[in-house]
């Protein structure tokens, strides 16, 4: 191990992935991943702490095994539909003329100065553009010449008690929470080119309990949005529709499920568990994807229709980029298509080196992606913002794996 470790922590819905990369001069390395099935979070929110807290043991655990190293402290990914996000200018003049990095801190702080209810918090404070004077478009303003510079940031809030929970919920598998990062934006981080920033990109992050959405153009983040379905509609909807467990409902999703039923033979056939000792079934695949297709066609439409409500939809130019775990079914990419109207891709983690093949599933996006922000904020010496922290509980826990490493 060269460079600094860094862990990302993706607390999902269906799922609790860590991802551990060591940032080496020639990019991330992925050293090591633990995953685990997550059972106390609901559409991405925290229901039952000590669920959640066994999910994140064991997932960190694995991941400490493969990587070879204690995990002490993480990036942890927040979803579900409690978050909001918005825009908002701000504008200060310039005493010596010339643009210093206190007029920079001073113009996001003004363009962060909105009233904000009491039951939320600020989770990200995005820069879209700088404006030198009437100069626009600026990303890095520091010693040009103006009178009045202007900010745009992009400001993402949510519920204080959902990202307390997390924190708790970490704090109580004995880690650190370096910072909570909103998981659209950290997939983007593992799934978009430079290219597609820049021109203009919708990025959803279709996930089991929500559906995350970012839009970027101009390299700068222009919308965020959070929808409260996702992949365990789907799962739901099969069962009834079929009649199945939950369980085998999951199963038959993953082996035989299909976004378009157009993209299905006639002829082909799925093989359905009964519910409570029936005999199984023998039913035509058409049904399944006549079953699914109708629900992912209302998750897209609905995150069609908050792009055009925030008329930013133009600004897609490059098209969509669908990733999370729901990006593998088949037909997902023309659904989107046809939806957005733009060309749309699966969204696969790059930009990594290592054990590049473990994680090279779009179910990983959001862990992977959690480990290049990490990395990109180290690089930039921010601050680590770790809230909340409860000292007792990450002593007892620090105590309890030193007695078990004696033992």
């Amino acid at each position: 191990m060269g460079g600094e470790i860094i862990v990302g922590l993706d607390i999902g819905t269906t799922k609790i992935c860590a991802v551990v990369g060591d940032v080496r001069p020639d990019g991330v390395e992925i050293i090591g991943m633990g995953s685990h099935p997550s059972e106390g979070l609901r559409k991405g929110v925290v229901i039952n702490i000590e669920h959640t807290v066994n999910s994140i043991k064991e997932a960190i655990e694995e991941a400490e095994t493969m990587a070879g190293c204690e995990i002490s402290s993480v990036y942890a990914g927040i979803a579900g539909g409690h978050i909001k996000g918005f825009n908002t200018p701000g504008v200060i003049a310039l005493k010596e003329k010339e643009v210093t990095k206190k007029d920079i801190d001073r113009v996001i702080e003004a363009a962060s100065a909105v009233a904000i209810p009491m039951d939320r918090e600020v989770i990200h404070t995005l820069v879209q553009e700088f404006i030198v004077d009437d100069q626009d478009g600026i990303m890095d303003p520091l010693g040009m010449a103006g009178v009045r510079l202007e900010a745009k940031v992009h400001i993402v809030t949510g519920a204080v008690t959902s990202a307390q929970n997390i924190i708790k919920c970490a704090n109580r598998a004995g880690l650190d929470v370096y910072d909570i990062v909103l998981e659209s934006l950290a997939s983007s981080e593992a799934v978009l080119t430079k290219e597609e920033r820049n021109l203009g990109a919708a990025l959803i992050d279709f996930g089991g309990g929500t559906t995350d959405m970012a839009l970027f153009s101009k390299g700068a983040i222009k919308h965020t949005f959070v929808l409260a379905l996702g992949g365990d509609n789907l799962t739901y909807d099969i069962a009834v529709g079929l009649r199945t467990p939950k369980l085998e409902a999951e199963k038959i999703k993953i082996k035989y499920g299909c976004a378009l039923s157009s993209l299905i033979g006639k002829d082909e056939t799925i093989e359905v568990p009964g519910v409570g000792g029936r005999k199984p079934r023998t039913l035509s695949r058409q049904i399944l994807g006549e079953i699914l297709e109708p629900r992912v066609e209302e998750i897209f439409s609905l995150l069609y229709s908050e792009l055009a409500r925030s008329g930013y939809e133009d600004m897609a130019s490059s098209g969509v980029v669908v990733t999370g775990g729901s990006a593998e079914l088949p037909g997902i990419s023309e659904m989107a298509e046809q939806i957005f109207n733009a060309p749309a891709r699966a969204g696969y983690p790059e930009g990594i080196i290592g054990l590049t093949d473990l994680v090279n599933k779009p179910m990983y996006a959001t862990a992977v992606g959690l480990v290049l922000y990490g990395a990109k904020a180290r690089k930039k010496n921010k601050k680590f913002r770790i809230r909340d922290t409860n000292i007792f509980h990450l002593v007892m826990a620090r105590m309890k794996r030193w007695f078990k490493d004696i033992v």
